[in-house]
Parts: C-alpha cells; structure tokens; sequence
C-alpha cells in the first residue's frame, strides 16, 4: 500500500462522498482502536461502506488499517487490482479456496499491528438486513484470542448506494460503534453474540428515527 497515494484518496475523494455529499453521524467514535492490533466488523450493504470507515480514523492512524476484500471480485483486472492494493490497501482472500487457511494474511496483518477491517457477512447483503454470521470471523478471533473485536453498524449505505447503483445518492448516514467484544470458543454463541449486537445497534437507528 502507498501510504501518500491513501492519504490524497482519503482527503480527496472519501471526505468529501462521506462527509459533504452524504453526511454523516457517529455515536462512539471513541471506542473506535486507535492502535493494533485489532478487528473492526461492521454489516456490508454498500461499496461505499470502506470509503465511510477509512474516514472515521485520523490519518495518522489510517495508514495501518486494512480492509478484507475478496480476491476474485478485486482482483479481476490490472487496474481495479492496482487501486484495490495500492490505494484502498485490502488483503485479499480468495472466496471457496482450497487453502490450509484462507485467513492466514489477515493474522499475519494483526501481528504486524494493522487494524483489520472485516465484514462477517461475507458479501453485500440485501439493503437494511442482516445476512448470516460467516465463520471467518469466528475462526480469526481464535487463531488471535488476545485481538479485541469492535463491532460497528453503518445505517443509510444501501440507500445511498446499494447493490447496482453507480452513482451515490446523499442519504444521511448515522454510525455507531459498540464496545469490543471478546473471542469465545464457542462458534455458535460468538456468532449469535456478534449478530445480537448489530441488531441491538439496527434498533437504535430505528428508535432515533421515530424521536
């Protein structure tokens, strides 16, 4: 990843989408990481939803943030390759691959103190819901026991931008980032743990809109 050529992307083209063209509020920003290592998870409706989270970390921080994205659909041609590694800095896994262990770049990321972006859906959903819980996830947080896992739960994106629109449309956006969350041994439970949270947060978005 260049670290100059995410800088100008950030200034210049997420700040002024997610900030001027949409707008946007943030409930918990603090309990973002400012450090690695550590896992952000977050729901995927949109191909805004990396360009809304790079711009919720100051700069000096952004450049060791790395989003997980998968390599068949990133990779496809030279030129979204060269973006997709160069400016947006992903780690990309190979969807379906027979492969010892799929994750293992993100771990090694982790230990090189990276704050790691994943979305536990696995792909982008249906707009305003909720697909299932992805094992990935589970077995990442196993492989690192120790690396703190901090849900947040984007609202607005798929109206934005959701699957099959090319140009965004300023919807306000409203974000909100739980307390972290611990690994457990127990795949179902941590799954249905971490489900539970972006429920608890969808409700909140839904209280706010009928205040």
């Amino acid at each position: 990843m260049n670290r100059l050529l995410r800088w100008i992307f950030t200034l210049c083209i997420a700040y002024p989408v997610v900030w001027v063209w949409l707008g946007v509020s943030v409930a918990g920003r603090k309990k973002l990481p400012v450090n690695g290592p550590a896992i952000i998870v977050a729901n995927h409706n949109s191909h805004l939803d990396i360009l809304t989270l790079f711009t919720l970390f100051p700069l000096s921080t952004l450049v060791n943030v790395q989003p997980v994205a998968a390599a068949d659909y990133f990779l496809k041609n030279k030129l979204i390759s060269w973006f997709a590694l160069k400016v947006i800095g992903i780690i990309p896994v190979h969807r379906g691959a027979h492969q010892a262990n799929p994750l293992q770049a993100c771990a090694d990321a982790l230990a090189n103190n990276k704050i790691v972006i994943i979305f536990p859906e696995g792909t982008r959903g249906e707009p305003g819901k909720f697909s299932s819980i992805k094992s990935g996830i589970w077995h990442l947080s196993q492989q690192c026991p120790d690396v703190l896992i901090t849900p947040v739960y984007l609202h607005g994106l798929d109206r934005s931008m959701g699957k099959g629109q090319k140009i965004p449309v300023p919807f306000f956006i409203d974000i909100y980032v739980d307390n972290p969350l611990h690994s457990d041994a127990d795949k179902n439970r941590f799954k249905q743990d971490l489900l539970n949270r972006f429920i608890a947060l969808q409700q909140l978005t839904t209280r706010k809109q009928h205040e």
